[in-house]
Formats: C-alpha cells, sequence, structure tokens
C-alpha cells in the first residue's frame, strides 16, 4: 500500500532529526542543506502535503509556545493516513526546534478533539497493513510522549480510541465540560493498539483502567478529572483558553529547567528509588552553571520578572 510505504519512510525520518535552530522559515539561517530547506517548505509552506494537521507558532510575547492543529471537519478529525503522516512530521519537526518550549494539541472542529483511527481506510487495508499503521501510531505517539517540552492536549467533545491514546501521550490534559473520552476498541473485537493498555492505568490506576477498557465505557468531562485522567476540566468551550493560561506560566519559567524536570519525573518513575534519586542529581546538576539560573537568582533579588533565554 503506496500510502503504508510513505509512512515508513517518512520525510522528518530522512531529515527533521538534523533540523535543530528553529522550524521556521524567518530564523532559519541561509546556508543550511537544501534538505533542511525542504523540511520547512513541507511543514510550513505545503499544507496540501497534510492538510489535516496544521502547525502554528504562537507571536510576540507567547513566542516559544507551539500549536498543532487537527483540521479533519468531514471525518471527525479521525486518524487517516494523511493525519498519521501529517502528526509525525509536525512532532519531528518540534522535537528539532529548541526555540519550543510547550506544545498545544488541538482541535479546530467543533464538538470533536480527535474520534480515534479511520475506520473507513482501515476496512480497506489488509491485516499486514494494519499492523503497520498501527505500529506506526504507536511509535508516534511515543514520539510525543519522548518530546523533552511539555505537551497539553486540549479536548472538547469526542476524544475516543486512538484520539484519547493521543491524549494520554501528552504531559497534561484540559477538556471541557462536553468532552466524551473513551476507548472502545474491544466492541470492536480488538484492543487500544497506540499506548492506550499501558498509559491508561498508569495514569488512573489498574482497576479504573480495566473496567474503561473491558467495557469500552465512555465518561464525561467531570468524570475524568475525578479518576485523574485529565488535569482541568472547564466549562465547555473554554478548555483552550484554559490549556493556552498554563501554556503561557510554563512558557515564563526555565527553558532548560523545564527539561529537566520533565526528564527527572519521566525517568524517574521508571526506576527504584535509589536511581531516581541519583538521576533528580543529575538533572539538577546539568542548571547549576547556566545563564539562566544566575538570571533567576539576580530577577529575584531586583524584584523584576526573570528573562530566560534557555542557555
Amino acid at each position: 500500500m503506496a500510502v503504508v510505504t510513505a509512512l515508513t519512510k517518512s520525510l522528518g525520518q530522512h531529515c527533521a532529526k538534523r533540523l535543530k535552530p528553529s522550524i521556521f522559515p524567518h530564523k532559519f539561517p541561509s546556508n543550511h542543506s537544501q534538505c533542511q530547506f525542504q523540511i520547512l517548505r513541507t511543514l510550513i509552506l505545503e499544507p496540501s502535503l497534510s492538510e489535516s494537521v496544521k502547525l502554528h507558532r504562537l507571536p510576540d510575547s507567547d513566542s516559544g509556545i507551539v500549536e498543532v492543529n487537527l483540521d479533519r471537519p468531514g471525518a471527525r478529525n479521525a486518524i487517516g493516513n494523511d493525519m498519521l503522516r501529517g502528526l509525525r512530521q509536525a512532532f519531528e519537526a518540534i522535537d528539532g526546534d529548541s526555540s519550543a518550549h510547550v506544545v498545544l494539541i488541538s482541535s479546530s472542529v467543533p464538538t470533536v478533539f480527535c474520534a480515534g483511527a479511520d475506520l473507513k481506510e482501515r476496512k480497506k487495508m489488509t491485516a499486514s497493513e494494519v499492523h503497520s499503521y498501527v505500529n506506526y501510531l504507536r511509535s508516534t505517539f511515543s514520539l510525543i510522549e519522548e518530546l523533552q517540552i511539555p505537551t497539553i492536549a486540549v479536548i472538547e467533545g469526542a476524544a475516543l480510541g486512538g484520539g484519547l491514546e493521543m491524549a494520554l501521550s501528552c504531559d497534561l490534559r484540559i477538556c471541557g465540560e462536553n468532552a466524551i473520552l473513551g476507548l472502545p476498541e474491544t466492541g470492536l473485537a480488538i484492543i487500544p493498539g497506540a499506548g492506550g493498555t499501558q498509559r491508561l492505568p498508569r495514569l488512573v490506576g489498574k482497576s479504573i483502567a480495566k473496567e474503561l477498557i473491558f467495557t469500552a465505557r465512555r465518561i464525561g468531562g467531570r468524570d475524568a478529572m475525578s479518576m485523574g485522567l485529565v488535569n482541568c476540566c472547564v466549562p465547555a468551550g473554554e478548555a483552550h483558553p484554559k490549556a493556552l493560561e498554563i501554556a503561557r506560566d510554563i512558557n515564563q519559567k526555565g527553558p532548560i529547567a523545564i527539561r529537566m524536570a520533565k526528564r527527572a519525573i519521566n525517568e524517574g518513575l521508571e526506576r527504584d528509588m535509589t536511581s531516581a534519586l541519583d538521576l533528580e542529581e543529575e538533572c539538577y546538576e546539568r542548571l547549576l552553571n547556566t545563564k539562566d539560573r544566575l538570571e533567576g537568582l539576580a530577577a529575584f533579588a531586583e524584584k523584576r520578572k526573570p528573562r530566560y533565554n534557555g542557555k
């Protein structure tokens, strides 16, 4: 299947890891390779390569906040091959952009975050093609989870199946009261295959995760917050402003400190306490000789806001 071949040979795998300075043209030095220029052209100037995923940098005082916007209204943001390819390219680019400090994943489609996999496309795939697709989806969500910077899922309306699994791969989840969250896969005689069986129990506990997956039950925003599935539940339509508020708060902090904090938490939870504390010490030591640490002390002494530059 041609599109599966395209997925496994994604543009980002070939070039994006070399893209370090910025994913945005106005900050891109003129003497970089043609390959890097093509990535910029692909992601920024040729949205038709993935019409369902848009990548935006917020301007001015919000510089450092990047938004990945899902935009496939005709299919309720179902993750088809085009969207999956676009997601992969977007997050590979963000991973290589040192000026990005926090990411929002949002939807431009009313009443839906992401309805999950595109079952119409899935129906036309062979078993082998389905296997390749699910593996690529899983690795893409792992890429989101492994980003060094914080990620925030902005959920209004439905986040089902792969849509919820994408949100689970984020650091934070903000939803509106109209949110509907669930993993319906067992109703289709399959299981969540893009991380849901692993990330959900780590977030809400084994017993609750089993009940939600075994029954394929859908829950609302308030219930999701009460069980720890989301961080905040706000009135319908207000998830994006709340997420942006949190992103702005994070964006004002020391960028290197945020990266080290995320690493210490994520990797530390997979270790025993002794080695986890050793990791914390390692992460702390990496901050001691930064200009940002000195700037933070100076700003405190001078009673002003710090001006961090990630150095």
